[in-house]
């Protein structure tokens, strides 16, 4: 399958926190724990390890069981904390599909809170690009906002 480095998505949610906030919960190992899991009935599958440094890698393992796993490594191509993030990103679902893309994301001061804005590149297919511009970022953001919420 090939990469078409021209579906892109935006997304962008104006988040109840400082840059600094909202960037550590983002990058932050134990906080990210906390946020996957947040809006879940049931306690699933988290496992988060960060090295954050250019070059570094983050590796997020995540599900409702160990038979059905999702899994995604980053590796960090650029961190101005708590300003912009650029990493590229290799996943795979339970059912063993893969992708790798890249993802940008910037924190800008808006009012009382951070706009919190990403740009990811290389979706396999517009099916796969508009799944995550309509439920993963969303679901994402959501989360994010939960855990500000009650930090």
């Amino acid at each position: 399958m090939t990469t078409d480095t021209t579906l892109e998505l935006r997304a962008t949610r104006v988040l109840p926190a400082t840059p600094e906030q909202v960037f550590d919960a983002y990058t932050d190992a134990e906080k990210q724990k906390i946020w996957f899991s947040i809006l879940d009935e049931e306690p699933g599958v988290v496992e988060i390890e960060v090295d954050l440094r250019v070059g570094g890698q983050q590796t997020a393992v995540w599900g409702p069981d160990r038979e059905n796993l999702f899994r995604e490594t980053q590796t960090f191509l650029v961190i101005d904390r708590p300003h912009r993030l650029v990493t590229e990103s290799t996943g795979s679902s339970p059912d063993g599909m893969t992708m790798t893309t890249q993802v940008e994301v910037t924190f800008e001061a808006e009012g009382d809170g951070t706009r919190m804005s990403v740009v990811q590149t290389g979706f396999p297919s517009v099916e796969m690009r508009d799944f995550f511009a309509e439920h993963a970022w969303v679901g994402a953001f959501d989360r994010i906002e939960a855990y500000l919420a009650r930090a």
